[in-house]
């Protein structure tokens, strides 16, 4: 296959493109200015490039603050609104600086004012603030053991929302306690449709269960504390008045800009599932079967998939995410028999905490030992650095979660 690499690689920064807040957001800004300000507040990966966006078309008097992870700011200073860079996916203290800025921010808004949140994936580590009773290092720690557990995002955010001064809607309400006019704008890197499950929601109400975030935090080793659990149980969110919620980009329309290109280049389309969860390798050798029974048939296919998979009981000292392991486990389930190349990434441009997107193999390659070895290992990112199979972005400022492609030569008719 000539110069697979290159073309899944434009595949790919296709998608990144179609979700990125300068595409999806324009469109969705008010028009009117409000009698008052402009408040600006948001978090995530993507939350600085939304806020230029929004900035540059918005007009009126605006005031903000926005939080988002080291490295995924904007080249320029955004007039009128702070940008604070903070860790992920442990949140540090930047993160609680950010948290206790946007909740002064949001306690001013008054009844003449607009209030627009920006939300994206990473804010759960982004903005923290614990709850009252809960101490900041105990929430970091269990940030950290969450994420090592390899659980589903949907129920590390559950835990972090009932940790959190500010997560489960709590910011929206001290936003628009005054009467204040509310809008949020999402851009999603959850499987769910839900969007309070986005950077655990700070301006989305949530249903408070307690019960349900103590069992997901005893199922993954945490020992709770009888003052942690009242704490979680004192922590009810306030009520929130509803107000309009905008899902700007979902992993779906990156994949669907990828298929729409792809497609329009000859490949036959195989959808292998856009919502996808659960190991990440176990994923990729489930992938390797599909693959090699369509290089069976006749044409030329590309299986795409998205969602966003898991690194489960990762080693301390582990260097690669969950699309480098997709891809090492793809490689150990094929021979060499057939032409395959494959190619996976985070739309972030992170993925897990190295300086990859993800990571290109080909099949010719041909090391299945060398894979499982750097699977039993967590040390994938090693293992394709020596390869040159990694895919570097830089940060891209969206986050949609995944997109992976398997580019397969079936026999010729």
């Amino acid at each position: 296959m000539q110069d697979i690499r290159k073309r899944l690689t434009d595949y790919f920064l296709g998608g990144i493109a179609a979700a990125s807040p300068s595409q999806v957001l324009p469109s969705k800004l008010p028009k009117m200015q409000p009698k008052g300000r402009t408040l600006i507040l948001g978090c995530g990966k993507a939350a600085a490039e939304m806020a230029a966006v929004a900035r540059a078309h918005v007009s009126g008097p605006v005031s903000g603050c926005v939080v988002t992870r080291e490295g995924h700011n904007v080249p320029s200073l955004i007039p009128d609104i702070e940008v604070i860079e903070a860790r992920h996916p442990v949140p540090d203290g930047m993160s609680l600086k950010a948290a206790q800025k946007l909740i002064a921010l949001a306690q001013k808004a008054g009844p003449e004012d607009r209030v627009l949140f920006l939300i994206s994936g990473g804010g759960s580590a982004l903005l923290a603030a614990p709850a009252a009773g809960v101490d900041f290092a105990e929430k970091q720690a269990i940030g950290d053991a969450l994420v090592r557990s390899g659980r589903p995002i949907e129920e590390i955010n559950l835990v972090r929302r009932h940790l959190s001064a500010v997560k489960g809607g709590r910011l929206a309400a001290l936003a628009g306690a005054q009467g204040a006019e509310l809008i949020t704008y999402v851009i999603s890197d959850v499987a769910s449709e839900d969007p309070a499950l986005v950077a655990s929601g700070p301006s989305i109400a949530t249903p408070f269960a307690p019960d349900q975030a103590l069992d997901i935090l005893k199922q993954s080793g945490w020992s709770v504390s009888p003052e942690l659990a009242a704490a979680i149980h004192a922590n009810a969110p306030p009520q929130l008045v509803p107000h309009p919620v905008h899902i700007l980009a979902r992993n779906e329309d990156a994949l669907n800009a990828v298929c729409t290109r792809a497609a329009a280049d000859g490949w036959t389309i195989i959808d292998l599932g856009k919502a996808l969860t659960g190991n990440a390798a176990d994923i990729g050798r489930l992938h390797a079967e599909i693959a090699t029974d369509y290089a069976k048939r006749a044409g030329r296919f590309l299986l795409v998939s998205g969602g966003e998979l898991t690194v489960t009981g990762a080693r301390k000292g582990g260097r690669g995410g969950p699309n480098l392991e997709y891809l090492a486990g793809l490689m150990t389930r094929l021979d060499g028999s057939a032409s395959i190349q494959a190619l996976a990434g985070d739309s972030d441009g992170i993925d897990g905490t190295e300086d990859n997107a993800g990571g290109y193999f080909d099949v010719a390659w041909g090391n299945p030992d060398g894979a499982r070895a750097a699977l039993a290992e967590n040390r994938t990112y090693d293992f394709f650095a020596a390869l040159d199979g990694l895919v570097m972005t830089g940060p891209t400022r969206t986050n949609v979660n995944d997109i992976r492609m398997i580019a397969v030569e079936g026999q010729r008719a």
